[in-house]
C-alpha cells in the first residue's frame, strides 16, 4: 500500500512519531502488508520551492524529517506532487526545488530512498526536467488519470518517459480532472496497460480511485482490484 501523509497536523500522523512507525511496523508484520511508497501531498500542500527565507527553511526541514521517517521504515519511493497547489509556475521555482533535492542526495542514497515526481507537464517538459536530475535517486510517478485529464496522449507520454516511470497510479479522470469510477472517465485502460508492458514497466500499480459515497469501502475496493486484475493478468 502507499502511504499518504497531509500537512495538516503532519507531526501527529503515525508516520512523524517513533511510537507510531512501531505500530506500522508490527502491523505491517501481522497482515503481511508492504508500504513501499509515500504520496507526499504535504509537500504539495505546503511547497518549500514557493516559500522564502525563514519559512522556506522550516519547510526544508520538515521535508528532511519526512525523508527520515520514511527510512525508518523501509519506504522507499517518495512521491513529490508538482500538481495543484505544488505546480512549478517559474524558472526559479525550478530552481529552487533541484538545488534543494541535490543537497539532501547524500541522505537519499543513505536511507536508500527514491523521489518520484508527478508532474503536469507536457511530456517533452517533464522528460527534460527529469534528464536534469541522477537517473539512480529521481524518477516519475505515472498518473493515468492526470494525464487523461490533461489530454495527453498515452503512447506519446509513455515511450518519452516510459524509462523514468518508477511508480503508477491507477486512477480515471474525465477531461478537466473530476476523479471517477474506473471506466467511467478519459483512461484507456487497455491501451495504457499495454505500453506499460512495452516498456517491461516492474514496479507498483497504487489504486488512487474515487471514494464511494455510501460507505461500500472494502467492496468497491475490491470490484476496482478486479477491474485492474483484467488487465493485467497476462
Amino acid at each position: 500500500m502507499e502511504w499518504t501523509l497531509d500537512q495538516d497536523r503532519i507531526f501527529e500522523n503515525p508516520l512523524m512519531t517513533d511510537d507510531g512507525r512501531r505500530t506500522i511496523r508490527a502491523l505491517s508484520r501481522q497482515n503481511g502488508v508492504n508500504i513501499p511508497s509515500l504520496t507526499g501531498d504535504c509537500f504539495m500542500q505546503a511547497p518549500f520551492w514557493k516559500e522564502e527565507g525563514a519559512k522556506q527553511a522550516k519547510l526544508v526541514s520538515t521535508f528532511q524529517q519526512v525523508l527520515e521517517a520514511c527510512g525508518a521504515i523501509d519506504i522507499r519511493f517518495v512521491v513529490v506532487p508538482l500538481v495543484d497547489n505544488g505546480a512549478l509556475e517559474t524558472r526559479e521555482q525550478q530552481r529552487v526545488l533541484e538545488k534543494t533535492l541535490i543537497d539532501f542526495v547524500p541522505l537519499l542514497k543513505e536511507k536508500q530512498l527514491v523521489i518520484v515526481f508527478e508532474s503536469d507537464f507536457p511530456p517533452l517538459k517533464l522528460a527534460e526536467f527529469i534528464e536534469r536530475l541522477p537517473l539512480e535517486l529521481f524518477g516519475l510517478n505515472f498518473d493515468m488519470g492526470n494525464s487523461a485529464s490533461l489530454g495527453w496522449d498515452p503512447e506519446e507520454e509513455i515511450s518519452i518517459i516510459g524509462s523514468r516511470i518508477f511508480n503508477v497510479h491507477v486512477k480515471d479522470r474525465v477531461l478537466g480532472g473530476t476523479t471517477v469510477p474506473l471506466g467511467q472517465g478519459n483512461v484507456d485502460f487497455s491501451r495504457v496497460f499495454s505500453l506499460l508492458r512495452d516498456i517491461h514497466y516492474p514496479g507498483n500499480l497504487i489504486l488512487q480511485t474515487a471514494r464511494t459515497s455510501d460507505g461500500t469501502h472494502a467492496a468497491t475496493l475490491a470490484r476496482y482490484a478486479d477491474f485492474v486484475a483484467s488487465y493485467v493478468a497476462d
